[in-house]
């Protein structure tokens, strides 16, 4: 059985190849990239990504507005599902917000330079202490 921690990292391995389909508009389907990632079906991993997918809009509008200088597409696919991750969880989960964000961190750490782990943790601390987590 795989820890939660585990399981964000399927999630963002499986985000991050739906990027890569998306980019070059070919067709995919998402519960075979989850598959190929994790041999028991698992609803944390399905929730992540499906509804990641779903509100990828909103969650890039809101990156963007936290983001300084920067843009969610101007980051590595990578770093856009861990913040992606992170704002969902953030957002509009019940995940405690400093859980949300020791997550990605600490997935950004594995997957990223430090520069890029500063940043998505100074853009996720701003949006914990902004209006966006109140309005939902």
């Amino acid at each position: 059985m795989k820890n939660r921690s585990e399981l964000r990292e399927i999630a963002m391995k499986v985000l991050y190849q739906v990027y890569i389909f998306q980019d070059s508009k070919q067709e995919y389907d998402v519960k075979e990239l989850i598959k190929e990632q994790i041999e028991v079906e698992n609803e944390f991993v399905n929730e992540l990504v499906f509804n990641i997918i779903e509100k990828q809009k909103d969650i890039s509008k809101i990156a963007n507005k936290y983001l300084v200088d920067w843009n969610i597409d101007r980051l590595s696919k990578v770093d856009k599902a861990i913040l992606s991750i992170g704002i969902y969880e953030l957002i509009y989960t019940e995940t405690p917000s400093v859980v949300a964000i020791n997550e990605a961190i600490e997935l950004s750490k594995k997957y990223s330079d430090e520069k890029v782990t500063k940043m998505l943790n100074a853009t996720l601390d701003k949006i914990y202490h902004s209006e966006e987590i109140n309005e939902q």
